[in-house]
């Protein structure tokens, strides 16, 4: 076993002038990492190696360091991973960083006394440690501004955001301002010790707050009505809000008068309201079957979903990276607009360099009738019979914009304009979209546009449904550059086309020497239709519209009666999207019931 050496001969400690450009914002009035403790945990070599890298690739970038057993050390940066040595890790060195730590809880975590760093350990089936995660916390200071007028209300709020985007970190930093600056009683519920670090005394980070340990992860909901209950608190501070008697917990706490400031598994609001165990979060979702009266006022199916109760928190704030979040201010109606089929409003806000809290405001589309109007505006660049796989829907996002339907009758957006000529063609970045059939697509249909690898060269961005849904790293950088996205349904070269045809007008190609008319699949060319004179597009809407509802979880719904011919389109869009679908009825009343059992 290695002997501790005195820190000063196991590195540098950084100072203000060796970050460089790594330097912090100047919005952040002071950050504390305590990284020297941290490092002082580690066996000499490795913690040599960490000090190193840090100096190269900047301190503040550090996430965290990996040591799992058999393999090479590892830190990992914001920008990156970088291999700290070249021999493997061996049983002493865990050895040596368990000896110098807090225990590990059951939650297999652990700390460092007076410090917010998190050390978590992967175990094997005998329990015998194999891996080790050491992961830097750091207490920033002067980060709550892009949220402090929501917390000043005295409402509850829920922090979402992907695992690392700094949900702690803020709720950390909105623990100290209720508590030292608007002077209110402040109870932190600390379940893993990651809120105001480990050992008995709390990290000042959290200021004057009282914090509570948890036995337990299991106990937290426990933990959290005990705070209620004993110690009189007027804001509770949860992290990581997971289970179905965390949720009731919380609940229990909002309609008792506490402001609640909490963070929950999940990406976005939509994520909260497909979780079955956290809907509570957000007020639950019901199915509610309407009379045929207040169907047909509605213009919805007969079984819709309902908000069944009021949401236990008031705002969520969906953070997208460290300087941009996404408000939603008033859940309860926001919640009902999503139900009813419609877009809500939010608010945008982002974070410049000096500090300055940028908020704008994205348009809504109020009405499920409203969104059909602008399906149809689409439809109306599709190709007659070809618009099978026409389900396309291009959303443009920018600064006002985060995500807004675009018609066809609108004018491209600006970042589209001057382009689409021979001289200056549209660049496509294709986002888990097929290369070669968009490459086809346009070749097929003689629109000057072109392909490019790096999406720091394009003017828009094509990516499909599930991409976008799950907000990958090259879509929020689009968004937050103020670059269209569109988003295709599923993966087939019709779709790429019939996008290709809405983003140039007919009379285009015909300027260029291509041919007026679009040119179809069986090589032949067809003129333009209207989606209200062609019944197969109105059977395909129609399908479409079913297939959502029975994906929300809706009961089946029967289609009105078509020919053969359409009921096998019909058919195959359900099997496209893996629902069930059979015919039903005698001829000519025969019509398709589309469903989620095995039909």
């Amino acid at each position: 076993m290695r002997a501790a050496e005195p820190l000063a001969t196991v590195l540098r400690l950084p100072r203000e002038g060796d970050r460089g450009t790594h330097a912090r914002p100047t919005y952040e009035l002071a950050s504390t990492d305590n990284l020297d403790v941290l490092l002082a945990v580690l066996p000499l070599d490795i913690s040599h190696a960490v000090a190193e890298a840090g100096r190269r690739e900047g301190y503040d970038d550090l996430v965290e360091i990996v040591l799992d057993l058999g393999r090479v050390p590892e830190a990992r940066f914001q920008s990156g991973e970088a291999s700290l040595l070249e021999r493997e890790v061996n049983r002493e060195d865990l050895a040596f960083v368990a000896e110098r730590i807090g225990e590990f809880g059951g939650d297999n975590r652990a700390g460092i006394e007076r410090t917010l760093h998190r050390i978590s350990a992967i175990r094997n089936r005998t329990g015998e440690i194999v891996g080790l995660t050491c992961r830097v916390g750091r207490a920033v200071f002067g980060t709550i501004a892009i949220m402090r007028d929501l917390i000043e209300t005295g409402q509850s709020v829920l922090l979402l955001g992907r695992p690392g985007v700094g949900k702690t970190t803020l709720l950390r930093e909105t623990a100290r301002v209720l508590a030292d600056e608007l002077h209110k009683r402040v109870i932190v519920v600390d379940t893993s010790n990651e809120i105001a670090g480990d050992g008995d005394i709390p990290h000042p980070a959290i200021g004057r707050a009282r914090r509570m340990q948890v036995p337990t992860p299991t106990d937290q909901h426990g933990v959290m009505i005990e705070a209620v209950e004993n110690h009189t608190p007027q804001v509770v501070v949860i992290d990581e809000i997971g289970t179905e008697l965390e949720a009731m917990a919380a609940r229990t706490i909002a309609e008792r008068g506490v402001q609640l400031i909490g963070t929950a598994h999940g990406n976005t609001l939509e994520n909260l309201m497909a979780n079955p165990t956290l809907a509570d979060l957000i007020g639950g979702i019901q199915s509610v079957t309407l009379s045929d009266e207040e169907a047909r006022r509605r213009g919805t199916q007969k079984s819709i979903l309902e908000r069944k109760a009021p949401p236990t928190f008031d705002t969520i704030v969906e953070i997208v990276d460290r300087e941009q979040v996404v408000v939603h201010k008033d859940v309860a109606a926001t919640v009902d607009i999503i139900l009813r089929g419609a877009v809500p409003r939010t608010e945008l806000r982002r974070r410049e360099d000096d500090g300055h809290v940028a908020i704008t405001t994205a348009p809504r589309i109020d009405s499920v009738q409203e969104r059909s109007q602008q399906r149809l505006a689409n439809h109306r660049v599709a190709r007659g019979p070809a618009a099978l796989a026409a389900d396309f829907f291009p959303v443009e996002s920018d600064d006002e914009s985060r995500v807004t339907p675009r018609s066809a009758e609108v004018p491209a957006p600006s970042p589209l304009r001057g382009r689409g000529t021979e001289a200056r063609p549209l660049r496509i970045y294709a986002f888990g979209v097929s290369r070669n059939r968009l490459e086809h697509a346009i070749q097929a249909l003689h629109v000057p546009a072109t392909v490019v690898r790096d999406a720091r060269d394009a003017d828009i961005v094509l990516t499909l449904k599930n991409y976008f849904r799950q907000k990958a790293q090259p879509i929020r950088d689009a968004e937050s550059r103020g670059m269209p996205v569109y988003v295709l349904r599923s993966n087939t070269g019709v779709q790429m086309e019939n996008l290709l045809a809405s983003l140039f007008p007919p009379q285009l190609p015909a300027a260029h020497g291509a041919p007026a008319e679009w040119p179809t699949r069986n090589g032949g060319a067809e003129a333009m239709s209207d989606p209200d004179d062609d019944p197969l597009l109105a059977a395909i809407s129609e399908a479409e519209d079913a297939i959502s509802t029975v994906i929300a979880g809706g009961p089946p719904v029967q289609l009105a009666p078509q020919g053969s011919r359409v009921r096998q389109v019909q058919h195959q869009l359900a099997e496209r999207y893996a629902l069930s679908s059979r015919s039903r009825g005698r001829e000519p009343h025969r019509g398709v019931e589309i469903s989620r059992g095995s039909g």
